[in-house]
């Protein structure tokens, strides 16, 4: 019996060799293992990494991690941090030992990754109506008695087509489903009213495949979101469990899930969910918020629950983006050889933090990011900035949901340059 599916697959992170496909690492590394790289600790500023490199801060990280653990813990709440924001099985099994029930994803390749790397609980925040993907799916239900698989459904055709591929493929144990509760009109996948959520449940019950386990939904989708009109929407979702439950629906459940939590409102999940009433089986009050891994410099650090709440703790941008002064064409122009390919941009344009030259470390002063293309960074430089070619810049990043994707393997060092790990993500 495999104890661990995902042990070996581990195991060979730490022994994929180091060559042309990893950027910023030392080209003199070429051919050493990961774990040989690793164990060389070898420091980011000195020890041969090339411009542009990302960075995750580990003390950075681990407090993070450490925050999220004991705020849950406190606040009475199962954890499934949504993996889509790193997609790096290391953090996975990181945010596992620090209490984490499972791990969230949103389509099915990310739940192959998670399977591979032997994660036993996941909870698919999507909609899931693939016939290949179930076959999949069930296939890994039938061979692993210890996986638990939960997805969203959103319609009555959505819950047929699920149920025709698993009747198809003989599955011996249902998918578990939760209702998916939209945040609204206009906003996005779920069902809009509860008249339509209760024909959905129905179908459920109709269906051999399947399994009803909750309700859930995604708060973030609330048209206008303010902490009223979160909340409101959150007691809908409460609402819709309370009363499925007094129609019998959660029948022969040892736990009923009730699931929400992106990282801008976990505060307001956290409160109502405390409100939710006894029912007819206890109810694992499911939170999803996955991108406090590595925080940010603009849109979270803006946006956290944290921000509202100070008291809970504070989460710290964790990610630096160095790269190195290739141009400076006037006084009030410079570029650095970081771009769209390098730094996250959806949201935000990076942030000029720090200037590195000759081992000395300084604020970024009268540096701005104004633009970005391809490959470079185009920075403002204000009188009193004090920039040369060559200088190292680091870059504070907005938005980490787009900042795992470009980086396959990703240093972490320590506060003094030290790397003591790589994290390989699979996008």
């Amino acid at each position: 019996m495999v104890l661990d599916p995902g042990s070996e697959a581990r195991a060979q992170l730490t022994a994929e060799r180091v060559d042309h496909r990893f950027k910023g690492l030392p080209p003199d590394a070429e051919g050493l293992t990961v774990g040989e790289l690793a164990a060389q600790r070898r420091n980011l500023f000195t020890d041969g990494f090339t411009t542009p490199v990302l960075a995750l801060c580990a003390e950075r990280l681990e407090h993070n991690l450490r925050l999220m653990e004991t705020y849950t813990a406190r606040h009475g709440l199962v954890f499934a941090p949504h993996g889509k924001t790193s997609m790096a099985p290391q953090l996975f099994h990181r945010q596992i030992e620090r209490g984490a029930w499972g791990i969230t994803l949103a389509v099915p390749h990310q739940v192959r990754v998670a399977r591979a790397f032997g994660i036993r609980r996941i909870f698919l925040a999507n909609e899931l109506v693939d016939a290949a993907a179930l076959r999949w799916v069930a296939a890994q239900l039938d061979a692993d008695p210890e996986f638990r698989f939960v997805c969203y459904v959103d319609s009555v055709r959505g819950v047929e087509l699920m149920d025709a591929a698993l009747t198809a493929s003989n599955a011996s144990r249902p998918v578990d489903v939760v209702v998916e509760l939209a945040a609204g009109e206009g906003a996005r996948t779920g069902v809009r009213t509860e008249a339509e959520c209760a024909a959905v449940a129905d179908a459920v019950a109709d269906a051999r495949g399947l399994r009803l386990a909750g309700v859930a939904g995604y708060e973030g989708e609330v048209p206008r979101a303010d902490p009223e009109r979160v909340r409101a929407w959150l007691r809908r979702l409460v609402a819709l469990a309370v009363d499925f439950d007094k129609a019998g629906r959660f029948a022969g459940l040892d736990g009923i899930v009730v699931s929400a939590g992106g990282s801008a409102w976990f505060d307001a999940v956290a409160d109502v969910f405390a409100e939710i009433p006894e029912l007819s089986a206890p109810v694992l009050k499911l939170l999803r918020s996955g991108a406090y891994v590595s925080h940010d410099d603009g849109h979270y650090r803006e946006l956290t629950p944290f921000n509202r709440v100070p008291e809970e703790g504070a989460l710290e941008p964790a990610f630096r983006l160095w790269s190195q002064v290739v141009s400076r064409p006037s006084p009030d122009q410079a570029f650095v050889n970081a771009g769209k390919r390098d730094a996250a941009y959806d949201l935000d344009l990076p942030f000029a933090q720090v200037v590195r030259r000759d081992g000395a470390e300084r604020p970024a002063t009268g540096i701005s990011v104004t633009a970005l293309s391809d490959q470079h960074a185009w920075l403002r430089t204000a009188g009193e900035a004090d920039l040369e070619v060559g200088d190292w810049v680091g870059l504070g990043l907005s938005h980490p949901c787009t900042s795992f994707d470009k980086w396959t393997l990703i240093p972490v060092a320590e506060a003094d340059g030290t790397v003591v790990d790589y994290i390989r993500t699979f996008f």
